[in-house]
């Protein structure tokens, strides 16, 4: 199985002169910034991803049958790790800490209460997970307030993974990212795979303007074949001003990919990638294991659905 419409490499840094800087929000010491800045720009690749991460890491699990560990790639807050381990979205929590009476506190009473938050809810998710950031502040909330069971530090751009994060890799059976391909390279992920003791899945989210071909390399050095999702793309926000809209547009058409309906409509859009051992596609190719519903994300009235009760299935009126 090949990857086929594999592109030109890129240089990823020239690329990323497009788009939008937000440094400055990954260096506090929780999450306030980052909803407020990435949520007015309708951010929402955490919610728009987390169905289709649900249903591949359903058939991770099936072909082991153990709960898999997800190492997170750039997880900044933990963000993907609440929505998929609670019944939770980002817009959701968006709002939460929009509140004045959030915003008026301290970080450290907001750990806290984030603590016992997340602590409230069911953990209905299919993984548990570790992170990997370079934000010492964004991996000391995600494990302060649990939604990270480990988190490492590091830039693995630049810098050789240590023997402690080596040691926290090492259990990965996935891999995740939902935008930092385009800030980390193959060097990031190669040091991660030979870290692990596993061929383990990964899934790429990844903004249409960055090329895959190196990192596609990278995980076929590593024994892993890489399919990408056809006839369905991922919004990841949208553009924060006309440069960075012309500058993205002029990005992707460097590529030779046709913009029309996609960018062009003023929104980032995400391929899915999925890379794993030969043996485990051609048991169960990508285009089997997801189904991208229609709909999602549109208004809607209150529905009717099953909650597991202590009398077996009933029906429920959620709003």
């Amino acid at each position: 199985m090949k990857m086929g419409d594999i592109r030109l490499r890129a240089d990823f840094s020239r690329i990323n002169e497009s788009k939008a800087v937000f440094d400055d929000i990954y260096a506090m010491e929780d999450p306030r910034a980052y909803f407020s800045v990435l949520g007015d720009l309708d951010y929402m690749i955490p919610d728009v991803a987390e169905p289709v991460v649900r249903q591949i890491l359903a058939a991770k699990a099936s072909a082991t049958g153990l709960k898999p560990t997800v190492l997170d790639v750039g997880c900044s807050y933990g963000i993907n790790a609440a929505v998929h381990r609670f019944p939770l979205t980002f817009g959701g929590l968006r709002h939460r800490y929009a509140r004045r009476e959030m915003r008026a506190i301290s970080s450290e009473t907001l750990v806290r209460l984030d603590r016992n938050f997340y602590a409230s809810w069911p953990d209905v998710g299919l993984a548990r997970f570790i992170g990997l950031d370079i934000s010492a502040p964004a991996i000391s909330y995600a494990t302060g307030v649990g939604l990270l069971e480990q988190g490492i530090v590091a830039d693995l751009e630049s810098e050789p993974l240590s023997a402690d994060g080596a040691r926290v890799i090492r259990s990965a059976d996935v891999i995740m990212s939902t935008g930092c391909i385009g800030y980390v390279t193959e060097k990031t992920f190669s040091k991660i795979l030979d870290a692990t003791e596993k061929r383990p899945w990964i899934i790429s989210f990844v903004l249409r303007m960055f090329p895959f071909d190196e990192l596609a390399a990278t995980f076929a050095s590593h024994g892993l074949v890489t399919e990408r999702l056809t006839g369905a793309t991922f919004i990841q926000r949208r553009f924060r001003d006309a440069e960075e809209f012309e500058g993205s547009l002029a990005a992707l058409a460097a590529l030779g990919v046709d913009a029309t309906g996609l960018e062009s409509e003023g929104l980032f859009h995400a391929d899915l990638i999925l890379s794993r051992p030969e043996a485990d596609a051609h048991v169960a190719p990508l285009k089997d294991i997801v189904t991208v519903a229609s709909g999602r994300g549109r208004p809607i009235g209150p529905r009717y659905v099953h909650i597991e009760g202590n009398k077996g299935l009933q029906v429920a009126l959620e709003p």
